[in-house]
């Protein structure tokens, strides 16, 4: 009998600590720089790489662990969010705010092992994830743009800890996140729009599911799809793409793109899922192809 209960209670000591740190969320942060490292590294670090993907995973939980601090009667509201750890009455409010300093001091402290912009890029993170993008929310649908900034430094960080410098190429890989996550994040906004709106948050651009929302998801997919594709210029440094490799990522784009036009005609929760899937899948697979497109053209 004890053993039972020592199993279940390490189980939902496991399950909280995964809910309290979105750890699919957070790892996918941290693939997000582990492929903008390998695409800046002249010579692959394992132990720096070792190091992101733990500051990294630190600093994504800390985020999301003071988060849910803040939204805590929020999230009682909602459907998707209402057996979370605090607001079910697993966790106190003193252990989640405990979790979010430590992986906070911690994260940051094996950043700055691997250089000191790093560490600097991944404090910024947290300060505007939790400070400006978490409050905005119930404000205004501008949080969507606010939380963009830290949504998109994950994949520049990567080239940061492998150069220890700033300029284009991450600079490049910033923007591409960036404006990938308006498509991603009103689809997302658009499929939970009711639950959202027990919560009170405004995630879509107009504050309704409406043509307006639909059409400036549709621009906002066709600018990530060309700004995904400025590499094969050669006016972006060192980062390069080639010819074969853009195809690619075109084609996956025109996909993101067809469910952005489907979701202006049929206006549904169905098309917008489909779309905020079919966005996560693009910035995966753009993500593998530019670091396997970099390895092909040096190992040739």
């Amino acid at each position: 009998m004890n053993k039972v209960l020592a199993e279940n209670t390490s189980a939902n000591l496991t399950s909280d600590f995964k809910e309290i740190t979105k750890m699919r969320l957070a790892v996918s942060v941290v693939f997000s720089s582990v492929a903008g490292y390998f695409l800046g590294a002249d010579v692959v670090d394992f132990v720096t790489v070792l190091l992101l993907a733990v500051g990294g995973y630190l600093m994504v939980g800390a985020s999301n662990a003071f988060n849910q601090v803040i939204e805590k009667d929020l999230d009682a509201l909602m459907n998707r969010t209402k057996n979370r750890p605090i607001p079910s009455g697993r966790m106190s409010v003193a252990k989640a705010l405990s979790i979010a300093f430590l992986f906070t001091i911690v994260g940051v402290g094996v950043l700055y092992i691997i250089n000191p912009i790093t560490a600097v890029f991944g404090a910024i993170s947290i300060i505007l994830y939790v400070a400006l993008y978490t409050p905005l929310k119930t404000k205004t649908p501008l949080s969507v743009f606010v939380g963009a900034f830290p949504g998109a430094i994950p994949f520049m960080l990567g080239w940061v800890a492998a150069t220890n410098d700033f300029s284009i190429e991450p600079g490049t890989l910033f923007m591409i996140q960036f404006f990938w996550q308006f498509p991603h994040f009103w689809a997302l906004g658009w499929w939970l729009y009711d639950d959202y709106e027990r919560g009170g948050f405004f995630m879509l651009p107009t504050g309704k599911r409406d043509r307006g929302t639909a059409i400036q998801i549709i621009l906002y997919t066709i600018w990530t799809i060309i700004i995904s594709l400025v590499p094969v210029t050669g006016q972006t440094g060192s980062l390069y793409l080639t010819p074969v490799s853009a195809i690619l990522i075109f084609l996956l784009g025109l996909l993101m793109l067809k469910y952005a036009i489907q979701l202006y005609k049929k206006r549904d929760e169905k098309t917008a899922k489909q779309l905020m899937f079919a966005s996560v899948t693009y910035i995966t697979l753009l993500q593998i192809i530019y670091v396997l497109d970099k390895f092909i053209r040096t190992w040739i």
